[in-house]
């Protein structure tokens, strides 16, 4: 399968990169198979470029897949932006997004309950995203190309 990494740059040998923020599925390699939305991300960049990768399961290889938005995939994601660590090479399922990862805050904060929040997310689109989030994770991608938007 083809998935896409929206970046500033060529993205040639993925690594994954500790950064300061908490994402969604925990610290990881980002990539999508919905190519709009990597372009989405690519387009913030002022050097806006589409890396495409060849992704092949590795056998061994823990993989947690959300196939929809449900309390165990919001539960996952409070603790990953929470910064707790989970034991996962690839995490996939949907991405909270800025308007659902608001009511994500707001459910954190206590500021909505978990029942306002699927009122409020079920009428949101989500997106798609693959997070490799080990080492070994990323020898199951292969660079193909990139192309600047």
């Amino acid at each position: 399968m083809e998935v896409y990494h929206g970046s500033y740059t060529k993205v040639e040998i993925p690594r994954i990169i500790k950064g300061r923020y908490t994402k969604d599925f925990g610290t990881g390699f980002y990539c999508t198979q919905l190519k709009q939305q990597a372009e989405r991300w690519a387009g913030k960049y002022d050097t806006p470029q589409v890396n495409v990768y060849e992704y092949l399961p590795v056998e061994g290889l823990k993989v947690l897949e959300f196939k929809d938005m449900t309390d165990e995939w919001l539960d996952f994601v409070v603790a990953c932006r929470d910064g707790q660590p989970h034991g996962n090479d690839i995490v996939i399922g949907a991405m909270a997004n800025d308007q659902i990862y608001n009511y994500v805050s707001d459910y954190i904060r206590g500021i909505i309950t978990r029942e306002q929040f699927w009122v409020l997310a079920k009428f949101k689109y989500p997106t798609y995203q693959i997070a490799f989030c080990t080492d070994a994770s990323l020898n199951s991608i292969t660079f193909k190309t990139v192309y600047s938007l």
